[in-house]
């Protein structure tokens, strides 16, 4: 299909508008679409946040219990605040990997379409801010997991 000649600027007047118009709608949908892939890392973020937030916080909570001799054991406690920090750090890695994944699908896909002449490929995709928030997260969830199995760090 190389050698296919592009759809923009051939056949009668109205052709090529209805070209042109339907190359600016194909144009938005990939807007959309990228949009659609934030909302779902997004989701991906609140869920591991929720998960690694109640991890520590219960990890912690029988810390303290334990320090102050108001529980003889709460290790099963501590390996359960462990587990769901584990479980939200391993969610929002997966979710950072397929958000990523279906960009670059995305962006070829683009390249495509405007090497066959069916889109203009004028608008971008920068970097987006969700990505950066979820690698945020990524860190501080690696940190209080750390602070959590060596009893140090800066959650300690």
């Amino acid at each position: 299909m190389p050698d296919e000649k592009p759809l923009m600027g051939t056949g009668s007047e109205s052709e090529r508008m209805s070209v042109e118009l339907s190359s600016r709608r194909t144009g938005m949908s990939f807007q959309r679409t990228r949009m659609s892939a934030d909302r779902t890392l997004m989701s991906v973020i609140r869920t591991s946040l929720s998960l690694i937030g109640f991890g520590f916080t219960i990890y912690q909570v029988f810390q303290k219990l334990h320090d102050s001799q108001v529980l003889k054991s709460s290790e099963a406690a501590r390996h359960f605040g462990i587990a769901l920090v584990l479980l939200g750090i391993a969610m929002l890695v997966s979710g950072i990997g397929y958000h990523c994944f279906f960009m670059v699908g995305l962006r070829k896909e683009r390249q495509a379409l405007k090497a066959q002449g069916l889109v203009h490929a004028e608008s971008h995709f920068p970097v987006s801010l969700t990505l950066l928030v979820a690698l945020l997260l990524l860190i501080i969830g690696l940190l209080a997991i750390a602070s959590m199995v060596f009893d140090s760090g800066p959650f300690g």
